[in-house]
């Protein structure tokens, strides 16, 4: 929901890499550490690409935060 909502790629980004390392601990407490681990790799890896990219096209000097009407209103709409 925090990627989706937001229009920023800056803070899209930062939901990502928290919900990947949100699932990578669920894996480690089920004792899958070796998944994880390769979790964190490929999938991160995979996903700084892909902002650098959108960053490099959406160059915006002030992006909209979480707290903007804009992004509050969509938010709440997709729920």
């Amino acid at each position: 929901m925090a990627v989706a909502s937001n229009p920023s790629p800056y803070y899209g980004v930062l939901g990502l890499v928290v919900a990947a390392v949100a699932g990578c601990g669920w894996l480690v407490s089920l004792g899958v550490s070796f998944v994880s681990l390769v979790l964190v790799m490929v999938y991160l890896g995979g996903m700084l690409v892909v902002f650098v990219y959108s960053v490099s096209l959406a160059a915006d000097p002030y992006p909209e935060a979480w707290g903007s009407w804009g992004v509050v209103g969509y938010g709440f709409g997709m729920g």
